[in-house]
């Protein structure tokens, strides 16, 4: 079996991985340029900056290795929802996201020395209406500092949450579905 190496250092991602059966994968954190073309569609602006990544994380790829790279982005409308510079940042996220369809878009690039595939998914989640006192609660708590759209599905987020249309995975992350499908391409499947 291939190496396989995670080119985040997203804790998330990590346990999307384990959760695929995965067990023994390095660990790289990348710097990578995360900025876009303008007006790109939401699937595209994700691809590209998976694929970027996979650009920084290059030199990781040898012979014995797949990397994986992957960017997660929420998305209202067409405004782009990246992690909050603070809490006045993110009590507007959420404000604007509370009562309302938004949609969860992850790019993935999967690459060895021989080639690269890059694939997007996108989940519909929508929040039901929540009042001020529960998101500045909810603030409090620390969790939307780190996490695109202020929230994690995962955790105390998920209080906030009515319902997914689509890939939960996705939402943490990581699409495991469809990434081991992809892995598969490159000889590694998660269930044997």
């Amino acid at each position: 079996m291939s190496n396989i190496i995670l080119a985040s250092k997203s804790p998330r991602r990590q346990e999307l991985l384990h959760h695929m059966g995965l067990h023994d994968f390095q660990i790289c954190g990348i710097d990578a340029d995360e900025s876009c073309p303008e007006g790109l569609p939401a699937r595209e602006v994700v691809a590209h900056i998976s694929r970027n990544k996979a650009l920084a994380a290059k030199r990781l790829v040898d012979e014995n290795s797949i990397v994986i790279t992957a960017d997660t982005l929420v998305f209202l409308g067409d405004k782009r929802l990246g992690k909050p510079h603070d809490e006045v940042d993110a009590l507007s996220m959420l404000t604007a996201l509370q009562g309302n369809r938004h949609t969860v878009c992850t790019g993935v690039t999967v690459q060895s020395c021989t080639r690269a595939v890059t694939f997007t998914e996108s989940t519909d989640v929508i929040f039901r209406a929540a009042a001020r006192e529960e998101l500045l609660a909810y603030i409090r708590s620390g969790e939307p500092m780190d996490k695109a759209g202020a929230y994690g599905a995962q955790g105390l987020g998920a209080l906030l949450i009515e319902r997914f249309e689509g890939d939960y995975f996705n939402v943490v992350g990581l699409p495991i579905m469809r990434l081991s499908l992809v892995l598969r391409e490159f000889g590694v499947d998660t269930l044997k």
